[in-house]
């Protein structure tokens, strides 16, 4: 699961510390000067109290018991204190140290350029911990540390306490901490272990969860009746889960039995002694009471000091997730000093590319040679699973080519800055997002510079005809396009009693400031407006743009488009023919190669895969069927 050699180890503690420091200093330090303070506490409060006795039985002087009694009230107002204090220092930097982590993990997970890691279960289960780990390893490290030092502290003092009246009771009682430090350490490192293992399947429970609470899936789960289903495969896997966490708990029931066993036997033979050395005069009453608090602080201290070392190390043993997500680096490789990206003049140009998305997959482009004139309308047809959005992916650059180049005016973009050609291209994809944002912020994420320019945002939503619809909605550009939150219609305001008890009238109220939701084909013509907004752009690439449309819709945004393409390169990918045949290229993929390309009259002239294709569509839409199809060409 994790590597657990010294250095590594070191390097995480050094790690986890840093990000603490970082996220709060001043408090951290505070905290530190605090808990380093209460270890010395019980020690000081045990001498002070066998100060107290030995005078009260010895006839002390009065002042000498006033002052050992101030002592005394001045330990418990610390004791009552600082417990408190340090817990809500504590809160405090588990919520400065949070923040900092977030910050940092999603900004490495931000700098992944590419697709790749996403699709690794191996680093989405590492991503999974780290969300966690990033919150709370960093301070429990470092709570664990001072809490290693508080106890060596206490333990000190309780354990030299201890040598003064019984050296022989002071080695026994060291003795048999050593199985509870053992113990510890094995059992934290079996929960980081049972933590992992158990990712797989809590992902896999959290997937079954999110389905039956999903409005998306909840048509098809009442339709077809497969809640029950999913609900047995979800329950299975939260048993699954149980099981190995039953298993922990389990062994550290029996641990912890035996140990607080072996704790107990010592400290009553310690008391047995102590009656004993009392009676033969070898103790005064207060030595009793020392010994007694001494025996019981060398076992709270090793104990302590054994928590705090395990609790440290599960804390590391976590962290390492976070650490490997923050340190992944980049996905694939960026050049040290990328070469400037020209402005598209000539075109792009794809040479022999070969790809697959792992060794273990098959090749899903086979050589591809194609050339992406500027200026000119190219469009890419072929059957599901020819590589057409695979295609696309390459040259947003979310992957590399196997092999092969992908060449902007004849640089290879792998020796530019990815952020670079990002920001050149627009892109509408098949699987396109919908985002729980308003109307405004769903466009305006396609240019962020255009999030406060309202002119920019209409203009787009009016090229992909989408304008009027979003200005009749409730709050127009404003309204949410969600059910999952309310929409901020007025201001909160402090609930009464009058208020609480008219909880339907306030369900009511609540109800009225939820969000819209837009149809299938609403939401395609918003994520066009996102891809449109981006106006400056060099290459446009639509992936399927009208899928989701009537055949008036898709109709209206075909001719928009048309006019807005004119002059401009751009990448047209459709499975509707009659949506493509007037761009100026038509590429045919086939099982990763391309087979055809050229403009529609001449591929309808050759009768090849292109126009086997295109009537096959077109005979659909006649009274009757063709006498005859034309068959596909052969593949080379």
């Amino acid at each position: 699961m994790s590597d657990v050699r010294p250095g590594p180890l070191v390097r995480r503690v050094l790690a986890a510390c840093s990000l603490a420091v970082a996220a709060a200093p001043g408090t951290l330090a505070l905290y530190t000067v605090l808990t380093l303070a209460a270890g010395g506490l019980p020690v000081a409060t045990a001498w002070l109290t066998k100060e107290l006795l030995d005078g009260l039985v010895g006839d002390a002087a009065t002042e000498t018991l006033v002052a050992v009694g101030a002592g005394l009230a001045g330990m418990g107002v610390m004791a009552a204190v600082v417990p408190q204090l340090t817990q809500y220092l504590r809160s405090e930097m588990d919520r400065e140290a949070g923040l900092l982590a977030q910050d940092r993990l999603f900004r490495a997970v931000d700098g992944l350029a590419g697709l790749g890691r996403f699709e690794d279960p191996r680093f989405l289960d590492h991503l999974r911990i780290a969300q966690q780990a990033g919150r709370t390893s960093p301070n429990q490290t470092v709570d664990g540390l001072l809490g290693v030092a508080r106890s060596v502290i206490t333990l000190s003092g309780f354990t030299a306490s201890l040598l003064l009246l019984s050296p022989l009771m002071a080695v026994l009682v060291l003795l048999s901490g050593m199985p509870t430090l053992a113990a510890e350490i094995a059992l934290s490192r079996r929960r980081a272990r049972v933590f992992w293992d158990i990712g797989p399947s809590e992902r896999r429970e959290f997937f079954y969860t999110s389905l039956l609470s999903s409005v998306e899936a909840a048509k098809e789960i009442r339709l077809f009746g497969t809640g029950a289903f999913l609900r047995g495969r979800m329950l299975t896997e939260r048993r699954a889960s149980n099981a190995a966490k039953r298993g922990l708990d389990r062994r550290e029931l029996v641990t912890q039995a035996g140990l607080g066993f072996l704790t107990a036997l010592l400290a009553g033979g310690g008391l047995l002694w102590a009656v004993h050395a009392a009676r033969t005069g070898t103790l005064t009453i207060g030595g009793i009471v020392i010994l007694i608090a001494a025996i019981g602080g060398v076992q709270t201290g090793l104990a302590g000091l054994a928590h705090e070392a395990a609790r440290s190390h599960q804390a590391l043993l976590m962290f390492h997730h976070y650490v490997v997500v923050t340190t992944a680096g980049p996905d694939f490789t960026a050049p040290t000093s990328p070469r400037p990206l020209p402005a598209l003049r000539d075109g792009l140009t794809l040479r022999d590319v070969w790809f697959r998305y792992s060794d273990s997959h098959p090749w899903v482009l086979r050589g591809v040679d194609l050339h992406i004139p500027h200026g000119k309308a190219m469009a890419l047809v072929g059957l599901n699973g020819a590589g057409k959005s695979t295609l696309v992916k390459l040259i947003c650059r979310l992957y590399d080519p196997t092999r092969g180049a992908i060449l902007w005016d004849g640089v290879d973009i792998r020796h530019t800055d990815v952020k670079e050609i990002r920001e050149r291209i627009s892109v509408v994809f098949q699987d396109y997002m919908e985002y729980d944002m308003t109307a405004a912020e769903n466009i305006a994420l396609g240019d962020l510079v255009a999030l406060s320019d309202t002119g920019r945002v209409h203009t787009a939503a009016r090229r992909a005809g989408i304008h009027d619809t979003v200005a009749a909605l409730p709050r127009g550009y404003d309204t949410l396009l969600s059910r999952m939150f309310f929409m901020e219609t007025t201001e909160t305001r402090p609930q009464s009693d009058a208020d609480a008890d008219s909880e339907s009238d306030s369900d009511s109220d609540s109800a009225s400031g939820a969000g819209v939701v837009l149809s299938g084909g609403q939401w395609q013509r918003l994520a066009l407006a996102r891809a449109l907004l981006r106006d400056r752009r060099e290459l446009m690439i639509l992936d399927e743009p009208s899928a989701g449309l009537d055949a008036e819709a898709e109709q209206e945004i075909h001719t928009a488009l048309r006019r807005y393409r004119a002059g401009r390169t751009s990448l047209l990918i459709s499975h509707r023919l009659s949506a493509v045949r007037e761009a100026d290229t038509i590429v045919v993929l086939r099982e990763g190669r391309i087979v055809e390309q050229g403009g529609h009259t001449a591929l309808m002239a050759a009768r090849g895969a292109y126009a086997h294709l295109f009537t096959l569509q077109a005979s659909g839409y006649q009274f009757a069927a063709p006498a005859e199809l034309p068959a596909p060409a052969a593949t080379p």
